[in-house]
């Protein structure tokens, strides 16, 4: 075997058992509800929160997709996107093909996964989030930041409501930035789902 296959299953081994290693942490860790935020290639959150205040009236809140899914480019995504790149294109190496080829499987087969896994995630998340969020219920609670919430914008923040972690718009009380991870008290309610927060 030639010095570059000999590279090239070094990378496909590296992303397999990288990407599958945290692909599984993060999954289990998301499902026992101890996963901190999952960001995209910029820094900013890929979980989605579908409001509906015309069907459940201010104050209230119906989250079909916050809790349970991601779009592409989430930890969740890439680390998938990386287990299936490695585990093709070991097997199209093994078969023989040429390595252009193998990488271009590997690729392809990545990018369908996370597409298929992030509608698998988005139904669960339809299927686990029945029934409506009442948002003042988040008042005087202490969450995290989701997605950074720039000065004078709106971000997410995660926080319990009701008995379950949910993601909510938010702004900041003073107007000032507050970056994904930092700890934040809700301190009142912009309008029917977004929060006013400020940090803990």
């Amino acid at each position: 075997m030639n010095l570059e296959l000999t590279w090239i299953e070094f990378i496909y081994w590296a992303s397999t058992i990288v990407g599958g290693g945290f692909f599984i942490l993060r999954t289990v860790m998301m499902v026992m509800g101890f996963a901190g935020g999952d960001t995209d290639l910029d820094g900013d959150l890929d979980m989605t929160m579908d409001a509906d205040p015309d069907a459940s009236g201010p104050g209230h809140v119906h989250h079909e997709d916050a809790d349970a899914s991601f779009k592409v480019l989430s930890v969740q995504g890439l680390t998938a996107f990386f287990l299936m790149f490695g585990l093709v294109g070991l097997a199209t190496l093994s078969a023989g093909m040429h390595v252009l080829l193998t990488m271009m499987a590997g690729t392809a087969a990545g990018l369908v996964t996370m597409y298929v896994i992030a509608q698998v995630f988005r139904i669960m998340g339809r299927l686990q989030s029945e029934g409506n969020i009442h948002i003042e219920n988040a008042v005087g609670q202490i969450g995290d930041v989701y997605l950074t919430i720039q000065p004078k914008s709106s971000g997410q923040v995660r926080v319990t409501v009701q008995g379950s972690l949910k993601i909510f718009d938010a702004v900041a009380a003073d107007g000032k930035k507050i970056a994904t991870g930092e700890k934040i008290r809700v301190v009142g309610i912009q309008d029917s789902k977004t929060l006013k927060v400020e940090k803990e």
